[in-house]
């Protein structure tokens, strides 16, 4: 996920970063590594940290991804702080790079997440990649296994929920928005 991430920070940066005379050209490839790095670590404490109400909100597609928004508030702040502290960017500037940047990569990444014509996000990948192992992966589709039955997730009607229902809930009914709106009842 992480190198899907910073291939829509390079797309998104151009203007935010490239064309930004207040970042130095030679610091352009750090600045965007930097904002890659810093928007999977701040999506990771999100959703190690009890926040998954908020991305279930930022992939249904119910919340707007804007600068109202919790999850994009959070991670412009830690990104914005992020290129300040190791850049030397004044705040205005870090946070004008953040401000430009974050909302648009996040859509992107909704959209991406939400089309299932659109194999670059699998939901699995998702969940590894922020909960930063497979323990606590598996933990989280223990869960999902455990209450899917009740939602309706068993799509092969072979007894559970796995990641192969997951996949298909992702890709046929509207990608992971459609598998977090049935996981929470909302779809």
């Amino acid at each position: 996920m992480f190198e899907q991430l910073t291939q829509l920070v390079q797309q998104y940066g151009g203007n935010a970063v490239v064309n930004n005379s207040a970042v130095p050209n030679e610091q352009n490839e750090a600045v965007i590594n930097e904002t890659s790095t810093s928007i999977f670590e701040g999506l990771k404490k999100i959703a190690t940290e009890g926040g998954g109400e908020q991305l279930a909100g930022l992939f249904s597609g119910k919340s707007s991804i804007d600068s109202s928004n919790p999850v994009v508030q959070q991670i412009t702040q830690q990104v914005s702080g992020n290129l300040g502290e190791k850049f030397g960017l004044s705040s205005e500037a870090s946070s004008g790079v953040a401000a430009s940047m974050i909302p648009q990569i996040l859509s992107s990444l909704v959209n991406k997440a939400k089309d299932p014509n659109d194999s670059s996000f699998q939901i699995s990948d998702i969940i590894g990649s922020l909960t930063g192992n497979s323990g606590q992966a598996s933990g989280i589709m223990d869960t999902i296994n455990k209450y899917g039955m009740q939602f309706g997730l068993d799509q092969n009607n072979d007894g559970k929920v796995d990641v192969t229902d997951v996949l298909v809930v992702t890709k046929s009914k509207g990608g992971i928005a459609g598998f977090i709106g049935k996981l929470f009842g909302s779809k």
